[in-house]
């Protein structure tokens, strides 16, 4: 898979169908997704970069193809999921295999909208959640290490492993997620094999109220925001409901209607970017006149491993990359004038690929 995924999760009535709708409205239907059982509902969004149209007029690209999300939406998440309550055991295997969590939390009032537990109450709403997760990952990690204990008797290698594991289970057991664990690299590296749940990074959507418009700040967001900062994770407000009427417009009339609200991003957008912040990921660029593509990569990828991105035997016969940063292939009106300009350099294996490098590969 090309771009990264994020599951979303949030308890019933909060807006995450809403948003899910919406953010995936224009998406690509993803029939053969290699998730487990129960299909959840996935959406392949494509990551919005003017730069892309850019290139792709000065090369006479054939096609434009844009670095995308996948979003997958795990249905009623309940308390009491993680022991099957609701649909929530089947789904939380879903989102094992995504590199990061949305977490939709409720901070509108609204007297139509029932609140599972009677009053709305963000803090309280993810503690159910991040209870169900840590839950999930005791469960697992439980299985894991009675699995490998009847296997290490005879690799000592494993021990390590299993170390680390109890450790991870010690706190686990505290009610705390793994990602506020401090771990060493060696323990770190024992763990890298298991999708932890509560080792992702997570992005609280804090779904607001059209009337908390163009802000989208209330008290609750404030509170969402101080949890957040404590456990080193990020906050994007958006409101779903502004969401499914933008998912209605075309593009031009989607950026008036939000300038008429003085709203400056589209929540995907927002989400998007959110999500690039917290992977550490960024994008570097191949231009043609078969396409302009695309790739996604996380900060401080080497040359050679970018290269691999695109094919691996690119990673194996490397030889070097001609860089050209974007703001120069603008200047110089595409790459012969950047070369002429002095402006194309010539990267070896040791180069680290910034965001928005323009790169073609050479290999043998």
């Amino acid at each position: 898979m090309a771009g990264f995924s994020c599951g979303i999760v949030g308890l019933p009535n909060v807006g995450k169908s809403t948003l899910f709708n919406a953010l995936t409205r224009k998406a690509a239907a993803a029939a053969n997704y290699p998730f487990c059982t129960i299909d959840p509902n996935v959406g392949i969004v494509d990551v919005p970069d003017p730069r892309l149209k850019v290139l792709s007029d000065m090369s006479n690209s054939t096609k434009i193809i844009p670095a995308t999300v996948t979003f997958v939406d795990i249905a009623g998440l309940v308390k009491g999921a993680s022991q099957g309550e609701g649909l929530g055991n089947q789904f939380l295997a879903n989102i094992r295999e995504t590199d990061a969590i949305v977490h939709v939390v409720r901070c509108f009032e609204n007297d139509d909208v029932i609140h599972v537990a009677g009053k709305v109450d963000p803090i309280a709403d993810i503690e159910v959640i991040n209870l169900e997760l840590i839950l999930s990952d005791l469960q697992m990690a439980d299985n894991i290490v009675s699995r490998l204990e009847k296997q290490a008797k005879g690799r000592k290698e494993l021990l390590p492993v299993i170390d680390a594991l109890k450790k991870a289970l010690v706190h686990l057991n505290q009610n705390k997620a793994l990602r506020t664990l401090d771990l060493t690299d060696e323990e770190r590296l024992c763990l890298a094999d298991y999708p932890f749940l509560t080792d992702k990074k997570v992005i609280y959507a804090t779904n607001v109220s059209e009337s908390d418009l163009p802000s989208m700040e209330n008290e609750y967001v404030q509170r969402v925001r101080d949890y957040a900062t404590k456990e080193g994770n990020t906050v994007i407000p958006i409101c779903a409901k502004l969401e499914e009427e933008i998912a209605q417009l075309d593009e031009e009339g989607a950026a008036e209607f939000l300038k008429s609200l003085g709203v400056d991003d589209s929540g995907l957008n927002r989400l998007i970017k959110g999500a690039f912040d917290a992977l550490g990921l960024l994008t570097y660029i191949t231009t043609g006149e078969i396409e302009t593509r695309a790739w996604t990569i996380t900060r401080g990828t080497k040359a050679p491993e970018a290269a691999g991105k695109i094919h691996t035997d690119l990673q194996k016969g490397f030889i070097r990359a001609e860089v050209i940063a974007f703001d120069d292939m603008v200047k110089y009106d595409g790459r012969v004038g950047a070369r002429d300009a002095g402006k194309a350099r010539s990267e070896g294996k040791d180069y680290i690929v910034k965001d928005g490098d323009v790169v073609l590969f050479f290999h043998n």
